[in-house]
């Protein structure tokens, strides 16, 4: 017990990084694009491998909402087919980003955890981004302002 909250906290600590934002960020059709194209560019260079855009999704959902997640509950989330979660679930459990079990309480149900190779992962990538992010020319929100009424905003 006392290690499973140790581990618990820790990997709060870890994903601390993902979970937190604060201010938000305005940025036009050409700088989203750029900086998304400079993180996954980072990232496929790196040694880590190569997730689909569904198993992204999937692992930041499990990692920066709160728990408990379940197959059912990221299939209606995400309005994704439950099979389509389980085969991207089969290949992050396969890297150790995640790890199923049956839930205790309901054995229907498979519960969707963290780990701590999933939030070093995470937390890699994040500052994949926000390096990216540090690399655009536009000016920051701080300079920017708020964008007007005409402006692209993602």
């Amino acid at each position: 017990m006392l290690d499973s909250i140790r581990f618990r906290n820790e990997l709060q600590a870890s994903c601390a990084g993902i979970q937190t934002r604060d201010m938000p960020v305005y940025l036009n059709q050409d700088d989203a694009l750029s900086l998304w194209r400079d993180a996954l560019s980072a990232s496929v260079r790196g040694d880590g491998p190569d997730l689909s855009a569904r198993q992204m999704s999937i692992l930041l959902t499990v990692y920066t909402l709160q728990p408990p997640h379940t197959v059912r509950g990221l299939s209606e989330s995400l309005n994704i087919s439950k099979p389509a979660i389980s085969r991207a679930l089969d290949r992050l459990e396969q890297l150790g980003y995640i790890r199923r079990r049956r839930d205790d309480y309901d054995r229907r149900s498979v519960l969707v955890q963290r780990t701590v190779k999933g939030a070093v992962f995470l937390s890699e990538f994040a500052e994949q981004v926000s390096e990216a992010g540090r690399e655009l020319d536009s000016p920051t929100p701080f300079e920017a302002g708020v964008p007007q009424a005409d402006d692209t905003v993602f």
